[in-house]
């Protein structure tokens, strides 16, 4: 068991290609860093650029179709810290059609043996609603590379479908959905709203002071049993976030 004195310490893998994913993280590590634990955080970098947004409607039907196909989006080396031991590593990011995104997709085939191997590790999903097949797919392969995975937290985005698809994938495509007369009262805003900011840094809170405590008591954050994912669902007009197994 570590000597008590040692801070706690959460690594954070995230990617973000529009910024929703960066703000819950930028808040979660606040959170995390008010209960005394340490929290270090890694950006994924594409090795070439992936445009934001991508231009067309073409482009972006494109770009959904190779996403749904699971296609890797090759990154830069990880610094070397990012395979030390941690008491939690929280993996984050954005759904992209159905899955993980590309970049996350290829640092789980590059280093992931490397990086979770006997790690705890948390999934933390943003998305626009469909989370479920990214959640499953993710949650498999870190149980295949002998994590102990977390009970995921996941935020999506407030406005209901179908006017969610649509407004994301006009803005993908270059367009203000928001502005436009027939869409704007169904599609007021993109993204997360402030009040889910605030909950992912009352999400770091709660894991940070888990994470202390487990360690502690010298044992795992928490014993996962089983490998199928247990949904909980929010009915909250603000979309809280909220944790599955």
């Amino acid at each position: 068991m570590s000597h008590p004195s040692t801070p706690a310490r959460i690594l954070i893998i995230f990617f973000s290609l529009s910024g929703q994913s960066r703000g819950l993280v930028s808040l979660f590590a606040q959170g995390v860093r008010e209960t005394g634990a340490t929290a270090t955080s890694v950006q994924l970098k594409p090795l070439a650029d992936v445009p934001y947004p991508f231009g067309s409607i073409g482009h972006t039907l494109r770009r959904m179709v190779i996403t749904f196909l699971r296609r890797r989006v090759p990154i830069e080396n990880l610094p070397s810290h990012s395979f030390a031991r941690y008491d939690c590593i929280v993996l984050a990011g954005p759904t992209w059609s159905y899955n993980p995104s590309g970049p996350i997709l290829y640092m789980l085939d590059r280093d992931g043996k490397r990086i979770f191997n006997r790690q705890t590790v948390l999934p933390l999903i943003s998305c626009r609603g469909h989370w479920k097949i990214h959640n499953h797919f993710l949650r498999k392969r870190l149980h295949l590379l002998r994590a102990n995975v977390l009970p995921t937290i996941w935020f999506t985005h407030p406005v209901k479908e179908p006017w969610s698809t649509i407004g994301v994938f006009l803005r993908y495509s270059g367009y203000r959905p928001e502005g436009m007369h027939l869409l704007k009262k169904r599609y007021p805003r993109y993204g997360h709203t402030r009040s889910q900011l605030l909950d992912a840094r009352e999400e770091g809170i709660r894991v940070g002071n888990m994470v202390i405590q487990a360690k502690q008591a010298g044992a795992p954050a928490i014993s996962c049993r089983g490998d199928a994912p247990h949904e909980r669902s929010s009915n909250s007009s603000e979309a809280r976030p909220t944790t599955a197994r």
